[in-house]
């Protein structure tokens, strides 16, 4: 008898957006029991070209496959914008897990608009650091994180609804947001060596914020997911879809109705050293300054206590740091 799957279900948003009562109360149900079992959901009908996020990880491959003395040029800490290097992670220090560092690399990129508060500015909205060796990136990338914007706030109206709250309640706190955006490579063993024991190209953890919407490949190094009535199991995977996952402020906002999804990707396959991977993460936040509250029963089931978004996802960053 094979294991469960884990209970991850696709949705399609175009019968939200332009649907009747009865197909948007449908879809809200599904994404209410999905959020409550493994915190994950796939999402099609979401509009974004598959050609332009193939257009971006070809030119953040040609950056990627660049000597390292020219990505040091761009060297950034946890949290800024720029190259992160082997080694500066393990993602998996933010749930107490020792392991060796995540085998990967990232170009980080996150949200630069100026902010009114001079403090909140200089820490959350600097400027995003473009290598000049690949000028197509940039717009690329700015295009791209243009429509998560769009998407993002499309799924945040759904989770209001999902939730029996008014469609604006997590929307509402996205006037001037702050998000990450993260393309991750993931070399083969040639690239990176062997892994070490309990090494992965990304440790198990949840990540921090509200929603992420992740655009990955397929491979035997790819990402699973861990519930509590499979453990960990391969996430399912749909080329056309994004994966959606949430993230613990959304957790903590919904009481813990929703879990926070905790993941792992794993490391090169011994039959298959060579497998490289690349994956395109936009980690959504909110307007530095939004109070943290958890609905009340019955809908949430814990009662946390309020917190700053943006004090609490400092603490997460500076956790995964490796010293």
């Amino acid at each position: 008898m094979s294991e469960p799957r884990p209970r991850i279900p696709t949705i399609d948003l175009r019968p939200w957006l332009d649907g009747g009562p009865e197909a948007r109360g449908d879809i809200a149900r599904t994404v209410d029991r999905a959020l409550q079992t493994a915190g994950f959901l796939l999402v099609t009908g979401h509009g974004v070209e598959p050609g332009l996020r193939s257009a971006v990880r070809e030119a953040a491959r040609r950056f990627f496959t660049l000597p390292v003395e020219a990505k040091q040029a761009y060297e950034a800490k946890v949290g800024g914008r720029g190259w992160l290097g082997p080694g500066a992670e393990a993602n998996a220090y933010a749930e107490g897990t020792e392991t060796p560092p995540d085998l990967k690399e990232s170009l980080t990129f996150a949200t630069h608009e100026p902010f009114e508060d001079p403090v909140v500015n200089a820490e959350w909205y600097a400027p995003n650091v473009w290598p000049g060796e690949v000028p197509g990136l940039r717009p690329l990338c700015e295009r791209y994180l243009g429509e998560m914007a769009a998407l993002e706030k499309r799924l945040l109206s759904l989770l209001g609804h999902a939730l029996g709250l008014e469609p604006d309640f997590f929307s509402r706190h996205m006037d001037h947001p702050t998000y990450g955006f993260n393309i991750n490579w993931y070399p083969g063993s040639e690239v990176i060596g062997e892994p070490l024991p309990g090494q992965f190209r990304i440790g198990p953890h949840t990540d921090f914020g509200t929603v992420t919407i992740l655009d990955r490949q397929a491979g035997r190094g790819g990402l699973q997911v861990h519930t509590d009535e499979g453990g960990w199991q391969d996430a399912p995977f749909d080329p056309a879809a994004f994966t959606i996952n949430i993230g613990d402020l959304m957790a903590r906002w919904t009481g813990d109705r929703w879990r926070s999804g905790r993941h792992r990707v794993l490391p090169p396959p011994s039959d298959a050293p060579s497998e490289e991977l690349m994956s395109l993460v936009y980690f959504g936040e909110c307007t530095p300054g939004t109070l943290v509250e958890s609905v009340p029963a019955p809908v949430g089931r814990v009662a946390y206590p309020p917190v700053d978004s943006h004090v609490y996802l400092r603490e997460k960053l500076d956790s995964i740091t490796v010293d």
